[in-house]
């Protein structure tokens, strides 16, 4: 066939002396024609198709190698970086699987400051080992190092200690954040702690028990708020009705033997992507394996590195979690008697979600505001500040990777967390804009220019949560869950746990599909062992086609087409699942049969104000007005600045950038941080109490120097003009503030008026 393909070359070329690109467009696609249809371009694809398919399956080889390898690593985490061990939990008082090491910066990396806060990464345990923080040079960890942090990581062990509980991990990381605190008692501002996923959860937890403890808090891609979503979104919020409650739950963990295998949790998530998990995922390797594979046995090392819970674990996350939804309302109580509120936290809370997240969509990361808060008052009452930013498109686990889609937010995160920490309370956006586009871009820490613009809790309603019929949809599962797992521990549990002997617990354990994947690639199966040495003939003999060989064009089409069929799989299961679980818990008999239909109290509880937080807001309002006459030039200008920038509802990071300047000239000893941070809060809520007073006692708290006065007013008007062009309306608060600051009295204003801060009442 060679020769008849070149013969036919030469004669189409004495035909004619005109170049290629000269001939007739017809004679062009006569030739695309040829190419199709002609046998050598095929013969070549089939080769390479089959020295792709050996190699794959060398790659799926080393895979499954890799997997048995890590499975007697004691720690088996994915950390790019080098690590020193600072506490094993194990010798905890009440011991559990997690430990905690600080971070070595890697070679390149910019000088630790020791005033810096330290920060510490927190990796979720659900179904995989520890490290995705730190999985990359662009991870949050990374992050964090290249701005000079100290940096520790919060990792867990692949077995539980025995009697391990949530509530000891939820303490542990109590401990681990204190003694990173000690290590860091020089430093300016409490340790900044960052949670991702299921570890966001438990770190709010931590944070709700020992506020003291704790500085910045940073959620990404963490459930906090289960039954919200979107409809046609989220289909995983539906999964415990579907199944029935935790019943499952606890019959999986009695066959563990007391033990949760995490390789469920894996195929959990597996699950929500058919398209990925059954072709994309793998396609891609094969398609493109000569460069794809180190890429992926990367990313296998963490997915695959499989972990251990307790059942008991497992079963508080279901029921109090998962199906209870019990954390955002502030039902959820420890074995102690101890409350978990998340209104106690006192450090500002990052919530960093995204579009693109199925398993943690952005209802689910964000409704807890408004199930805990009746309104912004109320929010503002319990001395709260939340940031949130909404990626448009980034997946779940790109948003603890970072690896360059989410690096500007992690970035801007890390290296502006001084300036979230002084936020006045209340809830804010964080929005990044090119820095080039603003005036005064070398106040900017980087390119990108984040400001922190104030909002209502009409604007976190735009990405979903729960209305009054879901609200008794899931009212109805959970207590058809509670039935379902009485009836099972009453009936079913003795019969399993006899059935559940270590013999059949291993077998259980091993042969769980997801495991099956790795096990069955590796040279553990005798039926592999001629792939090593067919994948080293394929090596040495590489011929791979061109990207526009007919055979390559073929196989992409091929692929668009499964893809596709599995992508519409996967949407029509999930809108079957949406409609089912809405037409079975929302109709009238299960309704009745669960006690939903009948409630006359809310059917899910929401946080009251206690008479000691009713007492506390009075105490407070007759401490605020005490205090205005309280004080000296910097709760003067802390004033003053507020009030001047009350109009823009926000604040960006060249106002702080100055802040930093005049601070960093009176020096960090004259207001540290935390008197910086307290002032500005009583400041801001004594604008809120009563502006108008607030402004007329502004003066006394200047001194009687004209030099002096004149000083302080040159630093308000550098802060203020730090943004470029002041807007009208914050020139005419400069305006009078000027004659505030000269001695001049307060110009009266409609706008300036007593206010009762105290949240509204509450409506069932």
């Amino acid at each position: 066939m060679l020769p008849i393909v070149r013969v036919g070359r030469c004669r189409e070329a004495s035909s004619s002396s005109r170049p290629l690109e000269a001939r007739p467009a017809a004679h062009s696609r006569r030739l695309s024609a040829m190419s199709v249809f002609s046998p050598f371009p095929w013969v070549t694809y089939g080769l390479d198709a089959w020295q792709r398919s050996v190699l794959f399956l060398d790659v799926l080889r080393q895979r499954g190698n890799a997997f048995l390898e890590r499975e007697d690593d004691p720690l088996r985490h994915v950390l790019t970086f080098g690590f020193e061990m600072v506490m094993d939990g194990r010798n905890l008082p009440r011991p559990v699987n997690y430990w905690i090491a600080r971070v070595a910066p890697p070679d390149g990396a910019p000088p630790t400051d020791p005033l810096a806060r330290p920060f510490i990464v927190i990796d979720p345990r659900a179904g995989h080992g520890p490290g995705i923080g730190g999985f990359k040079a662009d991870s949050e960890i990374g992050v964090a190092l290249q701005a000079g942090y100290p940096c520790y990581f919060v990792g867990f062990r692949p077995d539980p200690e025995p009697g391990q509980t949530i509530e000891d991990v939820v303490r542990a990381i109590v401990a681990f954040v204190e003694e990173v605190g000690r290590l860091h008692g020089d430093a300016e501002g409490k340790p900044v702690a960052i949670g991702n996923c299921q570890a966001g959860w438990a770190l709010l937890m931590a944070a709700a028990i020992r506020p003291e403890a704790f500085g910045p808090l940073m959620v990404a891609g963490s459930p906090l708020s289960y039954w919200a979503g979107v409809p046609g979104k989220a289909p995983m919020r539906y999964l415990g009705g579907l199944l029935g409650g935790s019943w499952l739950t606890a019959m999986t963990g009695d066959l563990g033997g007391g033990r949760f295998d995490g390789a469920w949790l894996v195929s959990n998530f597996e699950s929500g992507n058919p398209a990925n998990t059954y072709w994309t995922k793998q396609y891609e390797v094969w398609a493109d394996v000569d460069k794809a594979a180190d890429r992926y046995l990367g990313f296998e090392k963490w997915w695959g590195g499989h972990v251990r819970l307790n059942a008991e674990e497992m079963q508080f996350i279901v029921d109090q979690l998962f199906v209870g939804n019990r954390l955002a309302t502030g039902e959820l109580t420890f074995s102690d008697g101890t409350r978990v509120d998340l209104r106690a936290i006192r450090s500002p809370i990052i919530v960093f979600c995204s579009e693109g997240d199925d398993i943690t969509p952005p209802a689910q990361a964000l409704s807890w505001v408004t199930d805990l808060y009746e309104n912004l008052d109320d929010l503002r009452t319990h001395g709260q500040t939340i940031v949130y930013s909404v990626h448009g498109s980034i997946g779940h686990l790109g948003i603890f990777v970072s690896g360059g889609v989410a690096k500007k937010e992690h970035n801007e995160f890390a290296t502006n967390m001084d300036m979230i920490d002084v936020l006045p309370p209340g809830l804010y956006e964080a929005v990044l804009h090119p820095a080039q586009q603003h005036a005064r871009p070398e106040l900017a820490g980087s390119e990108w220019l984040v400001s922190m613009e104030a909002r209502g809790f009409q604007e976190l309603a735009q990405h979903g949560g729960t209305d009054r019929e879901d609200e008794k949809r899931f009212a109805a599962v959970r207590r058809l869950s509670e039935t379902n797992l009485g009836l099972y521990r009453q009936f079913a549990r003795p019969m399993v746990r006899a059935m559940a002997t270590p013999p059949l617990t291993w077998a259980f354990e091993q042969l769980h599909p997801a495991r099956l994947s790795y096990t069955l690639f590796s040279d553990r199966n005798p039926a592999m062992a001629w792939v090593r040495w067919a994948a080293e003939l394929a090596r040495s003999n590489r011929q791979p086609v061109t990207e526009d060989n007919p055979g390559r064009t073929a196989e992409r089409q091929v692929s668009e087409v499964i893809t596709r069929m599995l992508e519409s799989y996967g949407r029509q299961r999930d809108e079957l699942a949406e409609r089912f679980f809405q037409a079975f818990y929302g109709s009238p008999a299960v309704q009745a049969l669960t006690g939903v239909a009948a409630a006359t109290a809310p059917l899910r509880a929401r946080p009251g104000q206690s008479p000691e937080h009713q007492r506390f807001i009075e105490l407070a309002t007759a401490g605020l007005r005490a205090a205005m006459t309280e004080g000296g030039v910097p709760e003067a200008l802390i004033r003053a600045l507020i009030w001047a920038r009350l109009p823009a509802a926000g604040v960006d990071e060249r106002s702080f950038a100055v802040i930093r300047r005049v601070r960093a000239a009176v020096g960090r000893d004259a207001l540290s941080l935390a008197d910086f941070k307290r002032a500005v809060r009583w400041q801001f809520l004594m604008l809120l109490l009563d502006e108008r007073r607030a402004l007329e006692t502004l003066s006394d708290l200047l001194p009687n120097d004209p030099e002096a006065r004149a000083e302080a007013l040159a630093v308000v008007r550098s802060v203020v003009e730090a943004t470029g062009a002041v807007p009208d309306d914050i020139a005419r608060r400069m305006q009078e503030i000027e004659r505030i600051f000269v001695g001049g009295p307060v110009i009266g204003s409609a706008s300036l008026a007593v206010r009762r801060i105290r949240p509204a009442p509450r409506t069932a």
